[in-house]
């Protein structure tokens, strides 16, 4: 069934998105990241319901989002003492940890897999409703599954009108993209997903080597070829000629003042290029918004100029990787 989505202000929809939680409805709330299309984990007809709404297949396993670390125990087993030290130090925040799973828990929230993936959001919206309605809650992102994530209230209402009953308007995410992904259930802690806990953080506190490689096979959310894509076909660049013969039916995203200079000299009106910062954390937070902006112009294609290589910035040429399609 169709449903008209309820836009919920910050402060007086908070109540109807936690009666609807506890219904066993799915609600969009914003996170630190991104969106989240959150339902209560431990309900299968609930968490069916995400699946459904997002188009994404059965198998492909979700993050329980939880109010502290302390509940780790009631989702996973064999809970090691690294899981409780990385909390610690960065819980609420961007970093998920996969871990084996509760006996008890359904595998329809993990996909059919003995792994779990939990974390603790920084949000204080997302937080708020955790302890009130005292859910573990599934919440991956709010948009059909493969396209663009959305880091505002209206991008989750253009993208997943009619699907579900309401999103929370909690303002613009702080991060833009979501969180890192650590596998805690081998030896070596790896990092599964990129995302804005990088690599050298975690090193840098666990006093180890973290794994971190260039491609696997792991079922984790965010990993297929084809992903975080905008309606329109994406390309990007990566040598001097971004503008080349330009062309009017498409567009630019770009970061430098060498790449400026090309679509100045090129003759690029100002309404089919956007600017990105050169920093990889507000490039990051900036990065899906911008995208939505320019999906929405009615363009053929995305040229994007490519951004810096370095660990700084895995999370910003994953998605965009996997945007393209390679």
């Amino acid at each position: 069934m169709s449903h008209q989505m309820e836009i919920l202000e910050a402060a007086s929809g908070l109540q109807r998105a936690v009666a609807l939680l506890r219904a066993g409805d799915c609600v969009a709330l914003p996170t630190e990241t991104v969106y989240g299309l959150a339902a209560d984990a431990a309900n299968d007809k609930a968490v069916s319901q995400i699946f459904k709404a997002k188009g994404r297949p059965a198998d492909h396993p979700l993050i329980v989002h939880i109010a502290r670390a302390a509940e780790l125990s009631r989702w996973a087993t064999d809970v090691p003492d690294l899981a409780y030290r990385l909390a610690d130090q960065y819980w609420p925040g961007p970093l998920t940890l996969l871990l084996h799973k509760a006996p008890d828990v359904s595998s329809v929230v993990t996909g059919g897999r003995d792994t779990i993936a939990l974390r603790t959001p920084e949000h204080p919206l997302f937080l708020r409703i955790l302890e009130e309605t005292g859910l573990g809650l599934a919440a991956p992102s709010a948009n059909r599954y493969k396209k663009l994530s959305p880091t505002t209230a209206m991008q989750v209402a253009t993208g997943m009108q009619g699907e579900i009953k309401a999103v929370l308007d909690g303002g613009p995410c702080e991060f833009g993209l979501e969180s890192t992904i650590l596998d805690l259930t081998s030896t070596t802690p790896t990092i599964l997903r990129a995302g804005p806990i990088t690599r050298a953080s975690l090193e840098d506190f666990l006093e180890q080597s973290v794994e971190e490689p260039g491609s696997h096979t792991v079922a984790v959310p965010g990993n297929v070829a084809a992903h975080y894509q905008p309606g329109t076909s994406l390309r990007v660049v990566r040598d001097d000629t971004l503008a080349g013969a330009d062309d009017p039916s498409v567009c630019y995203l770009f970061w430098s003042g060498s790449a400026a200079e090309q679509l100045d000299a090129a003759g690029v009106e100002g309404a089919r290029m956007l600017k990105l910062p050169g920093e990889a954390g507000e490039y990051a937070k900036r990065l899906y918004s911008s995208l939505h902006q320019l999906d929405a112009g009615g363009f053929e294609e995305i040229r994007v100029e490519a951004p810096p290589t370095g660990e700084a910035w895995a999370a910003v040429n994953d998605r965009l990787r996997r945007a393209e399609g390679r």
